[in-house]
């Protein structure tokens, strides 16, 4: 099992007082500080929260900059990487995250119960992959522009936390299609969803978005 040390840039509670913990995770290609502009915009909401969004374990060799979570093949027609290849490369990262996601706990002395992930793109499905297969289970996941890999897997998802899927209706990259997907795969297995949809927006996150999924993050920590 290859596990590596995951770290990135970090916000201190607002308050001064940590209740709580939002890791985000950034997409392909991508690094930390990408993502970790949303915890500025969430700590009005959630003034006790710290939030920190590592970068992923292995350097993007396609383009070559950032990180990834795993290999994904994309092209100017989006990922066209097949779903056992997405499923097998989230399968080989979720070590060095689930390590990640406890070394966190530790330090800030919280709780399972006190923990939310937050992702976009292949972030997003790193954050439904891991968060769904966690216990004690995480207070929510929030997925921008992401999809659940693994619909036949529904069987290994052992958590139910609420979860606000977020989508660009002419996303160029993952499909539209992937959040109607997912919503039904996870209300299948009777997981709250929140869905929202960014109308005219691509391969992005809009700033209603933003707002919606951190009023879910707030209604959703204990």
């Amino acid at each position: 099992m290859d596990v590596q040390r995951l770290d990135g840039p970090r916000l201190n509670s607002l308050s001064g007082t940590t209740k709580q913990l939002v890791i985000i995770l950034h997409g392909y290609g991508a690094d930390g500080a990408d993502l970790i502009p949303l915890g500025k915009q969430w700590q009005q909401m959630l003034p006790d929260a710290e939030f920190v969004a590592p970068n992923a374990p292995q350097f993007c060799q396609n383009p070559p900059m950032g990180y990834q979570w795993f290999p994904l093949n994309v092209t100017m027609q989006g990922v066209v990487s097949t779903p056992q290849e997405r499923w097998d490369g989230a399968q080989a990262a979720t070590p060095s995250l689930d390590a990640f996601i406890e070394t966190e706990l530790t330090r800030t002395k919280l709780e399972p119960s006190n923990l939310a992930l937050v992702g976009f793109s292949q972030g997003a499905m790193m954050a439904l992959h891991v968060g769904l297969r966690r216990t004690p289970s995480p207070a929510a996941i929030v997925s921008f522009s992401g999809m659940l890999l693994g619909p036949d897997h529904l069987d290994t998802i052992t958590a139910k936390p609420p979860v606000f899927l977020a989508h660009g209706s002419v996303d160029e990259i993952v499909p539209f299609e992937a959040m109607s997907l997912s919503q039904q795969a996870l209300a299948s297995i009777d997981i709250e969803v929140t869905p929202y949809i960014e109308e005219g927006v691509g391969h992005g996150i809009d700033g209603e978005a933003t707002w919606l999924a951190g009023e879910f993050l707030a209604k959703n920590f204990i």
